[in-house]
């Protein structure tokens, strides 16, 4: 049996941004056109995405003619769980997770959010241990899916 945890698109899109920003040789600047013709995905969302991760100093960022945005880190120094946790809004695998809006009544009681509490420090443990780099060890199969 495979369990899976759903990520959002959001922290999708920005882990596909930094490998993508990863496998691109030199240091010339990405447009958001450039990641949506190779990924086709929306502008919209990726406007966002990109703007995150220029918060999170992941990518610097240079507005107007001759802009676009760059790694601000080497593709070893950007940890997979730092991207997942800093991208997602929450992580409330189930309705007590959530302190405000916990309506369930065995609360008091249930052992099942300390279980599920271990399991997501589990996978973040996993995500840890990887980079950006770890994940695009093979940059001219990326590069040639990519059209880069």
């Amino acid at each position: 049996m495979v369990i899976i945890m759903r990520l959002t698109q959001y922290t999708d899109y920005a882990l596909r941004v930094l490998m993508y920003l990863s496998v691109k040789e030199g240091n010339d600047k990405t447009t958001i056109t450039e990641v949506t013709t190779a990924y086709g995905i929306s502008r919209n969302h990726l406007t966002k995405v990109i703007h995150h991760l220029g918060i999170l100093e992941l990518i610097e960022t240079t507005r107007g003619r001759g802009g676009g945005f760059t790694l601000a880190k080497k593709p070893e120094d950007i940890s997979i769980g730092y991207v997942v946790r800093h991208m997602e809004e929450d992580f409330f695998v189930v309705e007590c997770f959530n302190r405000d809006n916990n309506n369930c009544i065995l609360t008091p009681v249930c052992k099942l959010p300390a279980v599920l509490n271990e399991a997501l420090q589990a996978f973040f443990t996993v995500l840890d241990k990887y980079t950006i780099a770890d994940i695009t060890a093979k940059p001219e199969a990326y590069k040639e899916i990519l059209g880069l």
